[in-house]
């Protein structure tokens, strides 16, 4: 069963393992066909314009402090606490595309990772520019599902009850 979805992750009559779609992609990412390529200059282009959006809406938010007069603390206080939180969220994000992320610890950073929505957009915006985000995780996820699929179905060679027994 696959963990994500409850799918079979072998069908009945299938050959093997299906891969799992990709955001964005689907399950283009497994041979690199129809499209891959401009989907990923897609995706990077609309991270880095969503992240390019994000600041702006950041910058209004500064002025608005500035505006307010609420002073220098609240207004250093409010940029550190940006900038710390998208440089977590950044780094979150990255791990994320090579290892699968414990769901309790996803839950516990939730709020983090909204604060830094801007590190998480960068994240996918510099990951896109390798491959497609997530892709080497579930490449590496699909190869063994496939190697154990074909172990299950390789066939015995030879006669069993010729062997030599063990003494």
């Amino acid at each position: 069963m696959s963990d994500t979805n409850g799918t079979p992750a072998t069908p009945a009559g299938s050959p093997g393992p299906r891969p799992e779609p990709l955001r964005f992609f689907g399950t283009t990412w497994v041979d690199h066909d129809h499209g891959y390529a401009l989907r990923r200059i897609g995706v990077a282009a609309g991270s880095l314009a969503a992240a390019a959006a994000a600041c702006l809406v950041l910058r209004f938010a500064y002025e608005g402090i500035a505006i307010a007069g609420s002073g220098s603390f609240v207004t250093v206080l409010v940029v550190g606490m940006f900038a710390v939180c998208s440089a977590l969220a950044f780094r979150h994000t990255w791990d994320g595309f090579t290892k699968s992320p414990d769901p309790d610890r996803q839950a516990g950073l939730r709020g983090l990772l909204t604060i830094g929505f801007v590190g998480s957009l960068l994240a996918y915006f510099f990951r896109s520019l390798v491959e497609a985000p997530g892709e080497k995780l579930h490449r590496q996820e699909y190869e063994a599902a496939r190697k154990r699929h074909e172990s299950r179905t390789t066939r015995r060679t030879g006669n069993p009850s010729k062997r030599k027994r063990r003494t």
